[in-house]
Parts: C-alpha cells; structure tokens; sequence
C-alpha cells in the first residue's frame, strides 16, 4: 500500500462483559455482549472496509468480542492479541499504532475504555456528518466502534490528523 492512500482505523470497544470471581483480565462477556458482538460485526461489514489487521488486547472479553465479530466478516484479517492495549491509555495506544507496518491499509482494533474512547477523540481532529455529536452524545459503550481516516505512514499518526468518518453504538 502506497502511504499516499488514506489509512483507515476501526476502534472497538470491546462488548458487555460479566462480573464473575475472576480477575479483571480474565472477566468473560455477558450474555448480551455476546449478542451484540454480532451485531457490531455485522455492522463492520456493512461499512464496507476490508481489515488487513487486527490488534485485539489479551484480556478475556476482548478476545471474545473479536471471535464473534470477525465471524460476520466477509474477509478474516490477521489478528495480533497484543498485551499493551490492556489498560493502555490513548498515549500508549498512538505509540502501538504508530509501530504497524506501512503495507497495513485498514486495521481494527480492539480494547477497552477509556483508552479507546480517549483515543477516538484525540486522534478526530475533523468529523464527517454528525458522527462527533453521536458519540459525544453516546459516550463509548460497550460493543461500539468508530471509524477514523488519515494520510500518510502510521509512524505519523498522531493527535488530531484523523477524520472520525463513523460512529456506532448498540441500542440500550
């Protein structure tokens, strides 16, 4: 891929999780989480793009979420469970990003809040439509993504030089 060709990111926040006796890391969906990681995955397929990587955290409900979405994915993109997006804040996460490989296109990746919703904001310096004022209106909740473009090689990301082209959310 030519670094003159926008870069595409989904950021996917990872579904309802359990409360069960386990620790954090390991805390499962919940029924409905596991619902609407379908819905999300089928709602990534409805935007058209074509993932050629996945970063997914470690932790037990990410990678959950990740198997069910990518199940109603039309291509299956190499998934990477990376231990630095657990916990990780928008700094660390931009820090991750801008490691991918240039010949990365459109990648997705999936983790947790704050540090996803942190960095949908910090990266959006622009919005198409009315996709700012939906997910400031939503918040990040669980399950939903966003859809960021920019220009140039990923060592070059960085606050502010993405466009949030699409919000999504589940329904309460």
């Amino acid at each position: 891929m030519s670094v003159a060709e926008p870069r595409r990111i989904a950021l996917f926040r990872h579904a309802k999780a359990d409360w069960p006796q386990v620790s954090d890391h390991e805390r499962p969906l919940a029924e409905r989480g596991r619902m609407d990681a379908a819905v999300a995955g089928r709602k990534l397929t409805d935007t058209g793009l074509t993932f050629d990587l996945a970063l997914c955290s470690t932790a037990t409900r990410t990678r959950e979420t990740w198997k069910l979405a990518v199940h109603e994915l039309e291509h299956r993109p190499k998934t990477v469970y990376e231990e630095r997006i657990y916990e990780a804040s928008p700094g660390r996460l931009i820090a991750l990003l801008n490691e991918v490989p240039d010949e990365v296109g459109t990648l997705i990746l999936i983790g947790h809040n704050p540090g996803v919703h942190g960095l949908a904001e910090i990266l959006a310096g622009s919005a198409d439509g009315d996709a700012r004022d939906r997910m400031n209106r939503r918040g990040f909740p669980a399950a939903a993504f966003a859809l960021l473009s920019f220009e140039g090689p990923w060592k070059s990301l960085e606050p502010g030089v993405a466009t949030l082209t699409e919000y999504w959310a589940p329904s309460a």
